[in-house]
């Protein structure tokens, strides 16, 4: 597997990118020194489970729709829920 070297600047700056989507490890350099590693833990998603996801949650969407729920109704009504359970 490769090593890709990157400033510190632009990894903070596409953290999420290399959190969620990276399976390569990064060094990380500031001033072309290496100050640390990023060595991604998860593995890229296939097409046919990002094709599942997608299906999921344009079903999701349908059935909010559907009941006139929001987003964020459905959001605050989930954390609700959940601060009454660990009362």
């Amino acid at each position: 597997m490769e090593l890709v070297k990157i400033g510190i600047r632009e990894f903070r700056e596409r953290l999420a990118a290399y959190l969620l989507e990276s399976d390569t490890p990064v060094a990380i350099t500031r001033h072309g020194d290496t100050v640390g590693y990023f060595i991604p833990a998860r593995r890229k998603r296939s097409a046919t489970e990002r094709a599942a996801l997608k299906k999921a949650a344009a079903q999701l969407d349908a059935m909010l729709a559907a009941k006139g729920i929001t987003e964020d109704e459905l959001a605050a009504e989930f954390r609700r829920r959940r601060s009454r359970k660990h009362r």
